[in-house]
């Protein structure tokens, strides 16, 4: 068996920044602050595209397309549940409400699988210069995930090139006793 050597970071693999979109992770119910963030990053940049993207993890990839989007079907083919669309349609509302002063083009995808690499194909797909993700407080049992599993930021510094931008939405009272 041939060795594989999965190609490293490094400046020839750099995704340049000026005029490169930015790839926005987002999530049913998470706060406006990561979509603002974005689209000010975006105006920083000069008013670059930003593509939001939902990976739905009860969702498999049938198909993969050339401009970040997906055919996907239930994960369970007997089940045939369209819940998707309207999770599909409140994403999209919650963009465009937040959004409405955004002065620049925005997508959004609905992609299927482990959200990690959802958004790194996406992220390619698109020739993104950086991905954007919301960081939460953990509940205990999301800590414990988290802790097994790793954290969606985490994967993808670890498996994709592009740079992670971590929005902060909770912080941790440093003086307060640890949960755990």
């Amino acid at each position: 068996m041939p060795f594989h050597r999965v190609p490293q970071p490094s400046p020839e693999r750099m995704a340049p920044v000026p005029g490169h979109p930015l790839v926005v992770g987002v999530v049913p119910g998470q706060p406006e602050l990561v979509a603002l963030t974005a689209s000010a990053w975006s105006q920083a940049l000069g008013g670059v595209p930003l593509f939001f993207g939902y990976a739905d993890e009860s969702r498999i990839v049938d198909e993969e397309y050339a401009d970040g989007t997906v055919r996907h079907s239930d994960l369970d083919p007997d089940r045939a549940d369209d819940a998707w669309l309207q999770r599909e349609r409140d994403i999209r509302g919650f963009l465009g409400d937040v959004l409405v002063d955004h002065q620049g083009r925005w997508e959004f995808r609905y992609l299927a699988g482990r959200a990690d690499r959802a958004l790194t194909h996406l992220a390619r797909a698109v020739d993104a210069s950086a991905i954007i993700v919301g960081a939460t407080r953990p509940s205990s049992t999301e800590r414990l995930r988290e802790f097994m599993a790793g954290s969606l930021s985490l994967h993808l510094s670890r498996h994709q090139h592009r740079p992670v931008m971590v929005v902060p939405l909770s912080v941790v009272d440093w003086k307060a006793p640890t949960p755990w």
